[in-house]
């Protein structure tokens, strides 16, 4: 049997220019003010801060999205919202292919997506980076969208797995 796995992270340069951005200003900002002899900021608070920005902007690259394919059904992982492999079975799929969306317009950008607010209708979107994705609508009328960067990976496991669509 055939098995696809694909692991995805967020490491887009255009991503990690913004967050170098992000961490240099208020690093800057609190230097600053720690450097000005008139300030009342501790030597703790200032570590502390410093800290806080680099741990909570640099969480982002903890984020991982994990995507298994098998004769059990689709696997899916977006640490560190899932713990565990979530499971899709076959026979709780009525449909699932390759499309191309378009993330910002159709899901309001990337990561854990849809639902609550934004587009209702195009279900849920678990993504990480591009506009490919694995679009599954399930027998209960659900619909989740993986994102995938293998396209032509994906496009040949689920073909081979099409008879399990029932």
């Amino acid at each position: 049997m055939k098995v696809f796995i694909e692991e995805q992270k967020f490491t887009q340069t255009w991503l990690i220019i913004v967050l170098v951005i992000c961490t240099i200003i208020p690093i800057t900002t609190i230097t600053q003010k720690y450097l000005k002899a008139n300030e009342t900021i501790s030597t703790k608070e200032f570590i502390a801060t410093i800290v806080v920005i680099i741990v909570s902007i640099s969480v982002l690259f903890f984020f991982k999205l994990t995507t298994k394919i098998d004769e059990k059904g689709i696997h899916y992982q977006f640490f560190p919202f899932h713990f565990s492999m979530k499971l899709i079975p076959w026979n709780e799929i009525s449909k699932a292919g390759i499309r191309t969306y378009f993330p910002i317009s159709e899901f309001g950008g990337w990561g854990l997506r849809g639902g609550f607010f934004f587009n209702k209708g195009k279900g849920k979107a678990i993504n990480v980076s591009g506009d490919i994705g694995i679009q599954l609508i399930l027998k209960n009328g659900d619909k989740l969208l993986i994102g995938t960067k293998k396209k032509e990976e994906v496009i040949r496991v689920l073909e081979t797995y099409k008879n399990k669509l029932i």
